[in-house]
């Protein structure tokens, strides 16, 4: 998500122990189970909120106090304009995880309001808007039941939030579609669905697949009682595209972000050696019919 970029694993490895999280949600393991909407709502509720203080210690930095990212890959609204012109908008980000994005798109003249179902990291995002000056409503809810009217916004955005966390993507999608006025855009990034084959692996590992891409089983930690302490799931691209027509969206411009050449950081499963064999993002452009 920036709110809340994404963090390894999501396929199988064990090798990141999320010491912080761990510390109040005790030790948490990978296991292949499903996984349904509550499980899911509960374990990351539980998740982002345990881990928001180490994940903006590691990652605050990148994400920035008021910059819209992408993805690792460094992609900026600033440079790329996806959701357009948003001066004078009424723009909804869904799954802020700290809001910085909201925050960019305030100073760029949009009505924003933002969301996300942590209050842990609204509570980073309520730091740093006393940091920066930049104040936009912060809203805790969950992407399948917005509590916002009809028509309510012009623009939605998401930049890994929510969506990778919902049982139900088509229902987050219907949601959106609900509260964007016709002809609206809605435009979200998440992990590329082609990465889910890979082990979360930054090096020569994670360029071996392990798993078939039409596994849609989610990747699930369970904590020491066996509850779900963290739930990603997998969507296919055509997954994402039916989801996307189902709830009356068309489709505009599917983004596959490649490897900057001056970028040598790693994210988690995200670095050179991977983002130059393919893609780790994939950015939906999307608008309301």
């Amino acid at each position: 998500m920036p709110g809340c970029l994404p963090r390894a694993p999501s396929v199988g490895d064990v090798s990141d122990p999320h010491r912080t999280a761990e510390a109040v949600l005790g030790p948490t393991r990978p296991v292949k189970r499903p996984a349904g909407p509550d499980d899911s709502r509960r374990a990351n509720r539980r998740w982002w909120d345990a881990d928001a203080d180490d994940y903006h210690a590691e990652h605050g930095t990148f994400l920035g106090d008021a910059d819209f990212v992408w993805c690792p890959e460094r992609v900026r609204e600033a440079d790329v304009g996806l959701l357009g012109d948003v001066r004078g908008r009424r723009v909804l980000e869904v799954g802020c995880g700290s809001a910085p994005c909201a925050r960019w798109l305030a100073a760029q003249g949009a009505q924003v309001v933002a969301f996300d179902l942590s209050a842990g990291m609204l509570r980073h995002g309520q730091e740093a808007a006393r940091r920066t000056g930049i104040d936009v409503p912060l809203v805790q809810a969950d992407a399948v039941a917005l509590p916002f009217r009809d028509a309510a916004f012009d623009v939605a955005c998401s930049a890994f939030g929510a969506v990778p966390f919902v049982a139900d993507a088509g229902a987050v999608m219907a949601e959106v579609a609900r509260v964007l006025r016709p002809g609206g855009r809605w435009v979200f990034s998440v992990t590329h669905p082609m990465r889910w084959i890979f082990l979360d692996d930054p090096g020569e590992r994670g360029l071996t697949a392990v798993q078939s891409y039409f596994d849609r089983r989610p990747y699930v930690e369970v904590d020491a009682d066996g509850e779900p302490a963290y739930v990603e799931h997998h969507r296919t691209l055509g997954d994402r595209v039916r989801d996307l027509v189902g709830a009356g969206f068309t489709l505009t411009e599917l983004v596959e972000p490649s490897w900057p050449e001056d970028l040598d950081a790693t994210w988690g499963q995200w670095s050179r050696t991977r983002g130059e064999v393919f893609p780790g993002t994939a950015i939906f452009v999307c608008e309301k019919r």
